[in-house]
């Protein structure tokens, strides 16, 4: 889509036909003979010229008498047409009159209302009672539409729509399809008797407004609702307020004043959206204000806000985020960095916290260059210049979906600079710099009920990180091949009747698959590297999973267990700490229980059963959490003792 489309994007997602200019038209005088039985009506084709979409300054009379109605299958012959149908037309001083079932469709996009007035000499039109607007799968009520098509101003009253986020540009810009006049009549229904859950991803939203104002490319709202729960708004909604939507290098760009997430009509919290190119599909909310917990970088306890996103240019927006070690600040001292001047892989000590240490930024550059999605990760952990050069991180990625060998693969690109890993029971280890380039692909599929996921990787990598038996930083160039396939038996188990819920869902998105089902995995890795070391292991596991419960009732009405035993046939060694296969045999447990209502407890940690470990019988990796879980979102807060760091998590689930 080119930049003049995408500047019209937003009249076309409202007004179908916000194009009219002065030009040449012709009324349709022929009369339709290939169904006798259709019901009479008035019919108006507009035709356009090959360049643009225009209408006659002067009209020719419209017939009075009847005409038979304009098959459907007609419009979608001739796609460069706009149509106006109704039961009656008459034009009086250049004033166009449309009464009854009036209908404007073009290039897919159509619009409904009781009645129509165009007014060609002012070029002003006002559309009245039942108004919809229909575009591909994006659907628009209003009371009472008008818009100016000389000053680019209107408004649209007592708004209330469906939107699809993941197919609303190219809705936008399509042409008519076999399916559009199928599926009008089922658009009608705002909310839904029954949804299905959509994972990963927020596709479809409701939203209302008093009044949308249209000032030149802008809309403009004081306040607007939006509700993922397509079966109702009452359990989480979305209030915009000062809304401006406006395109912006081929975006749609949302501003707004200070906002709320509405819990069950009675909580607000309240949350900022800021100028941005904002995400509709992405299931997490991107709240300005942060609040953690991170003990080895930042001492404990911090909070940042974040600032509006940044244009730096047409294809790139930098992302800020300041924040405030609470607890640093509080203790007076830091526990984050090794001794002046050691080495990074250094123990670290306690040293005293400057006014400079109380403060860290994280930010975050994205955007696209050709084809290709650039992400640069950088945070500041103090900024004390003394310790800059170790309160530094940065990560960046350059990556690409190809097609490679019949299949879609990712390409990844990628450059590190202080990235911590947490190695099981070896504990935290340090990549001091790196950077490399891996392929992966990952496919899903179902067999025999039987679901299967396949992950197949190749990468190669420069590293300079922690060796393995000292705390010296080493280099190597090092490659990589790994392949896993995790399968799914099901030995006992209840599958929902179907996958859709109703309003009487009110803690879980999807019906629960019930029973006793059995997990495996098996993995194949190699890894060599520069000096002629290498590393390889086949590693097996397999272990029951426990799924009690339908979570509709208030108390203990859903219970998940899993334990996966999983072991490593190993052999060679990694010049690193931070991949060295250690732990060769491990039992991964989780335990999920609804407590009461919409409270439940998840808890999960891998075991070390390695003989010869130091960590034997202990957890090497852990995170608990107390979540309120509902139909349309999940809260959550969090903690991971393995690195000592925790949080709060929110999510909206996604139904279609």
């Amino acid at each position: 889509m080119n930049l003049r489309l995408t500047k019209k994007v937003i009249f076309s997602s409202l007004l179908c036909i916000n194009f009219i200019q002065p030009g040449k038209s012709e009324v349709l005088s022929k009369t339709y003979k290939r169904n006798l039985n259709i019901a009479l009506n008035k019919s108006l084709v507009v035709k356009q010229k090959p360049s643009n979409f225009l209408f006659n300054d002067v009209y020719h009379s419209i017939p009075l008498k009847k005409n038979l109605e304009l098959p459907l299958s007609d419009l979608r012959i001739n796609q460069q047409e706009l149509v106006i149908q109704s039961d009656k037309q008459s034009e009086i001083n250049n004033i166009l009159y449309a009464e009854g079932n009036v209908s404007v469709s073009y290039r897919g996009k159509l619009l409904k209302a009781d009645n129509l007035i165009y007014d060609k000499f002012n070029k002003k039109i006002v559309a009245q009672g039942n108004v919809a607007l229909i575009i591909g799968s994006q659907l628009f009520k209003v009371s009472q539409l008008e818009y100016s098509f000389i000053n680019g101003k209107g408004y649209l009253l007592d708004v209330k729509g469906s939107i699809n986020t993941s197919t609303l540009i190219d809705d936008l810009s399509s042409n008519f399809s076999s399916s559009d006049f199928k599926k009008i009549e089922s658009l009608f229904e705002l909310k839904k008797k029954k949804v299905i859950y959509t994972p990963s991803k927020v596709d479809y939203w409701l939203f209302s407004t008093d009044k949308i104002t249209i000032d030149g490319e802008k809309w403009k709202s004081k306040k607007a609702i939006f509700s993922n729960d397509l079966l109702e708004s009452k359990q989480v909604k979305l209030a915009i307020n000062s809304l401006e939507v406006y395109p912006r290098n081929e975006k749609l760009r949302f501003k707004s004043s200070l906002n709320y997430l509405i819990f069950e009509e009675k909580v607000s919290i309240p949350f900022w959206l800021g100028d941005r190119a904002f995400d509709f599909n992405n299931s997490q909310i991107d709240n300005r204000w942060n609040l953690g917990y991170d003990n080895l970088d930042k001492d404990g306890y911090f909070i940042g806000r974040k600032f509006n996103s940044i244009d730096l240019d047409d294809n790139f927006i930098l992302d800020l985020e300041p924040q405030f070690l609470i607890q640093r600040s509080l203790k007076g001292y830091t526990k984050s960095f090794v001794r002046e001047d050691e080495s990074i892989t250094s123990e670290k000590v306690k040293r005293n916290a400057s006014f400079e240490d109380y403060f860290a930024l994280k930010s975050q550059i994205k955007g696209r260059i050709n084809k290709w999605d650039l992400e640069i990760d950088k945070n500041i952990n103090s900024f004390d210049f003394d310790k800059f050069s170790d309160a530094f991180r940065f990560k960046t990625k350059l990556v690409k979906e190809i097609n490679f060998l019949d299949s879609k693969w990712e390409k990844n690109f990628y450059g590190i600079f202080r990235e911590r890993i947490w190695n099981g029971s070896l504990g935290e280890a340090e990549i001091y710099s790196g950077y490399g380039s891996k392929l992966q692909k990952k496919n899903t599929w179902v067999v025999n009920g039987i679901k299967k996921t396949e992950i197949l990787s190749l990468g190669l990598a420069n590293i300079r990180a922690e060796a393995l038996k000292t705390t010296n930083l080493v280099t190597n160039l090092k490659g990589n091949l790994f392949y896993s396939l995790d399968q799914k038996f099901q030995v006992s188990v209840q599958e929902p009747e179907n996958k859709s819920i109703d309003i009487s869902y009110r803690y879980i998105p999807e019906p629960i698959t019930k029973g006793l089902s059995l997990n495996s995995r098996i993995e194949v890795s190699y890894s060599f590297y520069e000096n002629g070391d290498h590393q390889e292991y086949l590693g097996l596991g397999m272990g029951p999973e426990l799924i009690l419960g339908n979570f509709k009732n208030k108390t203990f009405d859903y219970t998940r267990l899993s334990l996966f035993p999983f072991y490593k046939l190993k052999s060679g060694e990694s010049v690193f700490k931070f991949d060295q296969i250690y732990d060769k045999f491990t039992l991964d447990l989780a335990l999920d229980q609804q407590l009461y209502g919409p409270f439940i407890i998840k808890s999960s940690g891998t075991l070390n059963l390695t003989n010869n470990s130091d960590d034997y019988g202990e957890f090497i990796d852990s995170k608990i959490s107390l979540n309120w879980k509902k139909r349309s979102y999940e809260f959550g807060i969090f903690y991971q003792p393995h690195n000592q760091s925790g949080g709060i998590s929110f999510g909206l689930f996604g139904f279609k």
